[in-house]
């Protein structure tokens, strides 16, 4: 291949995190095409932004020349992953874990090219729901030191805790994927988030030993605020890339208003801009970083919901905080006169066009100060919305600084 090493854009750009065989994979990646996965285990029925850093590799590599296989956790699923949890995941049923999956296959086929020969989307449950597990214990458990595992990062944080035993297995089901993938489609190299380095390690030392075959691991940054928060929480919960479950607007308005430290780290990570302009963007100071901001709020809004949304979305943003305009593009919901009138009772609205949650964290943010209706601020949780309060049978909500939201009575 003849285009620059993907290893070093990856690098440049500021993803790679820890790789098993530094000099090795960059040989590998810069001399053939490489079949890689990255594996998502189906906890919602959305994507959401921690995932993105992984699906922006999968498209670096994928423009790169090289193999993506998604795979979907349908059989890990089951069971759960333990790295980072200091708690037990809840139970899935399978109906929900199937239902999830297929929600997983949508969104990854908006960024990755599945056609004839290029990438794969692959369920672990076709393999690991059917197996036996006395073979299995056989073939992959004889080659894992407990001793070792009770070592990795992703149980260690767990033991004072309490680690079940089938949280334990997870590391092993993982394992086995790899060499499950590395036997079907000749996949030599796992990726993932950082905490996931003990998982990917279990499963190239298994096809190593196993097949006496080489294998690769390259874990990546997690998504996190220069505090070293993670990133992509906002108050209604996870930054989903589901427009249904996070509007593009309110999607656009996360990044346009992240903290300074974190624009350039954001625009290297999850636009494509050439790195001159991500170190030029990155490098404006005081009120100019808000060009910045504006530019990566764009682009990354228009890789997840396409251009026209980001548009829409910077149409919203301008007419709100600009200089002014018509706030059409505004996020809303269009009400009939009934609904209106059943629910005038200021809670019972914000519940209604699912501003809010719950009725109890309408009234929280009430006592908080946070709703405001046609820029008047609601005091009383028990306030009650007139007919006056309609302008051209409309009114703005606003929750908090930034959420705004039109209801249109019709």
């Amino acid at each position: 291949m003849n285009k620059r090493n993907v290893f070093d854009v990856l690098k440049e750009r500021g993803y790679l995190a820890q790789v098993t065989h530094e000099d090795e994979v960059r040989d590998l990646l810069g001399s053939e095409s490489v079949t890689f996965y990255i594996g998502f285990d189906p906890t919602a029925d959305s994507l959401h932004v921690g995932h993105f850093i992984q699906v922006m590799v999968m498209m670096h590599m994928q423009q790169a020349g090289h193999r993506p296989i998604a795979l979907i956790g349908g059989g890990t699923g089951m069971v759960g992953d333990p790295s980072g949890k200091t708690d037990m995941r809840k139970m899935m049923t399978k109906e929900t874990i199937d239902h999830n999956c297929r929600a997983f296959q949508k969104q990854l086929s908006r960024f990755l090219d599945f056609s004839e020969g290029q990438a794969l989307l692959v369920n672990n449950g076709d393999w690991l729901l059917d197996l036996n597990y006395v073979e299995f214990l056989r073939e992959v458990g004889v080659h894992f030191s407990v001793n070792r595992m009770l070592t990795a990062e992703c149980f260690k944080s767990r033991l004072e805790k309490g680690l079940s035993f089938l949280e334990f297995n997870y590391m092993l089901m993982q394992s086995y994927d790899f060499l499950a993938l590395y036997r079907k489609y000749q996949a030599k190299l796992q990726l993932g988030g950082d905490d996931q380095w003990s998982n990917i390690l279990g499963g190239v030392d298994l096809i190593r030993r196993v097949e006496g075959s080489p294998a690769y691991g390259m874990t990546f940054n997690l998504l996190t605020t220069s505090a070293g928060k993670k990133m992509g929480k906002t108050e209604a919960g996870a930054l989903w890339l589901d427009p249904d479950k996070t509007s593009p607007y309110e999607f656009y308005q996360y990044w346009r208003n992240i903290d300074d430290d974190d624009v350039k780290k954001c625009l290297a990570l999850l636009t494509f801009l050439p790195m001159e302009e991500v170190e030029r963007l990155g490098s404006l100071k005081d009120e100019k970083i808000n060009d910045a901001k504006k530019v990566l709020a764009y682009e990354v809004t228009k890789v997840i919901h396409g251009e026209e949304e980001a548009k829409k979305a910077e149409a919203a943003s301008q007419a709100l905080f600009g200089s002014g305009g018509a706030d059409a593009e505004v996020p809303g919901s269009t009400i009939t006169e009934k609904e209106f009138q059943d629910h005038r009772n200021i809670i019972d609205l914000l519940h209604l066009i699912k501003l809010i949650p719950s009725k109890g964290e309408g009234r929280r943010l009430i006592q908080q100060g946070g709703i405001y209706v046609n820029d008047e601020r609601i005091e009383a949780i028990d306030h009650t919305l007139t007919d006056s309060d309609l302008k051209d049978r409309s009114l703005m909500i606003r929750k908090g600084k930034k959420v705004y939201h039109k209801v249109t009575v019709e």
